[in-house]
């Protein structure tokens, strides 16, 4: 597939055909692409809505010493508020800014606007949907973060006259109280102590960096038909190590409980796969999962020998990747190779030359009989 709709040769080189080239192809995107864009944008407005409205849910917390042993009641809330090793914001570019980077370079080699597109949309796809999930979990379930009573200062005196919930003071040996006991002045630093679940560093890290895995085991052919180098494997993972990395050190600066950075792990693969498969072809097969879905025509599976679908890859190893040869296109047939053909990745077989030919799709169903 061309970095851009193919062009009269002759002309190729002449500022004006560059520009008109250009506006053709951005007319087709914005074309194919406004409605996403729309909706993309509404869901990251109702997300950021949802995170800054009020929590409308009332938990309890124990705040009480033994008068045995002189222990503090859950004290794994009870750590300092030492702030974020890495902030909410840069963990959100990083997971987003990153995977664009290498989609964008990774062009030198693939030279596929429209594989680009997919792969830059697919991991804002991911990443935003991840985000109104877990926004909507922390408002709607929540938790209290680790350094909860830091933040909180409980005084246990205000009970009696701060209590419009009615569960201060209650429970067993009456331990129980709520944020109504609080003396923190600011109320934004209270709403975010206690809407720890599910992590939303975790989320966007898995959910950007999960997309960027599944592309590159896609793009490199790593668990393909034949083995792979082991600098492939090893730079498939390390968006998996980003996002752990990422995850973990909430850990260190006490940011959030396990279950918090297990659950946002959890929502951002989940999202990253149905993201990657919303995009591309498949996810796991590897004769397919490097090639860009299109919006208005299916994509051949069950094609009959006549496209070769080994265009678009980074790797070069065992007939993937490379360029492909293309002859005249024959005045007489019907034309396969039509834009959306062209879009999708695949090349028409009688189109290419002979040394060219590669990747064809084995027999299946009735077929391999």
């Amino acid at each position: 597939m061309p970095l851009l709709p193919r062009i009269n040769p002759d002309v190729a080189a002449t500022p004006q055909s560059k520009r008109a080239t250009l506006k053709t192809f951005l007319r087709k995107w914005l074309k194919v692409n406004y409605q996403d864009l729309l909706c993309m944008a509404f869901v990251g407005a109702l997300a950021y809505g949802i995170y800054h409205s009020p929590v409308i849910i009332t938990r309890t917390f124990p705040i009480t010493f033994d008068a045995t042993s002189g222990d503090i009641v859950y004290p794994q809330w009870a750590y300092p508020d030492r702030g974020w090793i890495i902030p909410a914001w840069l963990s959100g570019l990083i997971s987003i800014a990153l995977p664009i980077i290498t989609y964008i370079v990774a062009q030198i080699q693939i030279k596929s606007v429209w594989d680009a597109s997919n792969a830059i949309i697919g991991t804002v796809w991911s990443v935003t949907l991840a985000s109104l999930f877990q926004v909507t979990l922390k408002q709607l379930v929540g938790g209290f973060r680790p350094y909860f009573l830091d933040v909180c200062m409980p005084d246990v005196s205000l009970a009696k006259t701060h209590n419009k919930s009615g569960l201060n003071g209650v429970g067993f040996y009456q331990i129980m109280y709520t944020t109504e006991i609080c003396t923190q002045p600011d109320q934004s630093r209270i709403q975010n102590a206690i809407t720890s679940f599910p992590s939303g560093h975790t989320t966007a890290a898995f959910a950007g960096f999960g997309f960027l895995f599944l592309w590159l085991n896609a793009k490199l052919k790593v668990w393909a038909d034949h083995k792979p180098a082991f600098w492939k494997l090893s730079l498939t993972f390390i968006p998996v190590l980003a996002a752990v990395l990422i995850a973990g050190s909430l850990t260190i600066d006490a940011a959030h409980n396990w279950y918090d950075i297990l659950g946002g792990g959890f929502i951002g693969t989940i999202m990253a796969f149905a993201s990657y498969r919303s995009t591309y072809a498949s996810v796991w097969d590897w004769r397919f999962n490097h090639l860009p879905l299109q919006e208005t025509e299916s994509f051949r599976y069950g094609f009959d020998g006549d496209l070769d679908y080994a265009a678009q890859t980074l790797s070069m190893a065992a007939g993937w990747g490379g360029k492909k040869v293309r002859l005249p296109e024959s005045s007489s047939g019907p034309a396969i190779s039509t834009e959306s053909t062209l879009r999708s990745g695949a090349e028409e077989i009688e189109n290419l030359d002979a040394n060219t030919r590669r990747k064809r799709r084995g027999p299946v169903g009735e077929e391999a009989v």
